[in-house]
């Protein structure tokens, strides 16, 4: 009976031991199967490999139609060549929530170059954007949705591998007809150095520059911020109280701060003249906010949203030329300012 025994309980340990390892042996096999070319697939990105076989696509839910609410996909295309470069071709059939004072907020599709790290656009609206072309092996597509006003058709983006350049090609010999057929990144850096509207136009488009100055002519307002007086003292007197309002008053107050539009606006896919503007926020230190304050920050508390007329350029879907308006874009100035103290309980 005993040697039964011991049989029986060898043979049911030699079992959990196989079924154990082939446990062990599935678990890698999955985990494995989610890495290809050195990228990991989360639960939330989906990995697509582009290979030089045929063309993809992208497309929001339920294209052509409304698509859902509360939505958030993300898509990460990846070439097997590191040397490959990975073109993406909007559908002229493309319409999301309008943005809110020129600004994507709610539902849009972003395109991110994660090789350069560089975000090439975030769109809304009902304007196809123009071709995005990676720098690298890689492209990454966020498509989100809030809970609010969904919009169709939605969007289809056809991917495709781009015909690798041979070493001994040079890039000057490609033709370039005229400035406004460079890439945005290109223009926006050469615009961002000329000096008049004037020079802008004549870069751009030598020989009917004059005339686009004739089509931006139109009335337009101007909004001035308020101005901040301090008050002079008196000479030969000494007024204790005054210099604690004084520290309290400028020690955080509205500055000038200089903003790229393209980044504070989120627009990358366009070119604004001028390309940075001057805005007012929150600086300075708060060393004497409170005696048991560690952490104590300069945080804004009356904030105004104000409109700069500036020249906006983008490139018109099938046409060469760029399409140029006066346009005004809102940014956010901080009026007032105070020492806001962190505790250690926030």
């Amino acid at each position: 009976m005993i040697q039964l025994l011991i049989v029986l309980l060898a043979s049911s340990l030699q079992q959990h031991g196989v079924e154990a390892e082939s446990s062990h042996i599935n678990k890698f096999h999955q985990s494995a199967a989610k890495e290809h070319n050195g990228v990991q697939e989360s639960q939330h990105e989906k990995v697509i490999h582009v290979n030089e076989e045929g063309d993809g696509e992208l497309h929001s839910p339920n294209f052509p139609h409304v698509y859902p609410r509360s939505t958030q996909l993300l898509w990460r295309l990846v070439a097997a060549n590191e040397n490959a470069r990975i073109q993406l071709t909007f559908d002229q059939r493309f319409g999301l929530e309008d943005p809110e004072d020129g600004i994507c907020k709610y539902d849009y599709v972003e395109v991110e170059d994660p090789v350069s790290g560089v975000v090439l656009g975030r769109w809304c609206g009902q304007s196809a954007p123009v071709p995005q072309v990676s720098s690298g092996n890689q492209l990454r597509v966020h498509f989100t949705s809030d809970e609010y006003f969904p919009s169709e058709p939605g969007f289809t983006i056809r991917y495709k591998l781009l015909p690798q350049q041979s070493e001994s090609s040079s890039p000057a010999a490609v033709p370039v007809t005229s400035a406004a057929q460079q890439p945005v990144e290109v223009l926006s850096e050469a615009v961002s150095q000329l000096h008049t509207v004037e020079d802008v136009l004549r870069y751009l488009e030598p020989e009917r520059w004059q005339l686009d100055m004739e089509d931006l002519y139109k009335p337009t307002w101007h909004l001035l911020g308020k101005s901040f007086i301090q008050p002079r003292k008196s000479r030969g007197v000494v007024d204790l109280n005054l210099l604690r309002e004084e520290v309290r008053l400028y020690s955080c107050t509205p500055r000038n701060f200089s903003v790229s539009l393209r980044e504070e606006l989120r627009r990358t896919d366009v070119i604004f003249w001028p390309s940075c503007l001057l805005v007012q926020r929150c600086g300075g230190n708060c060393a004497c906010c409170a005696h048991r304050c560690h952490d104590c920050q300069c945080q804004p508390t009356r904030v105004a949203k104000k409109y700069h007329e500036v020249l906006m350029m983008r490139h018109r879907p099938g046409s060469r030329g760029l399409q140029k308006t006066l346009t005004d874009v809102p940014l956010e100035h901080h009026e007032e300012c105070n020492c806001v103290c962190k505790d250690d309980s926030d």
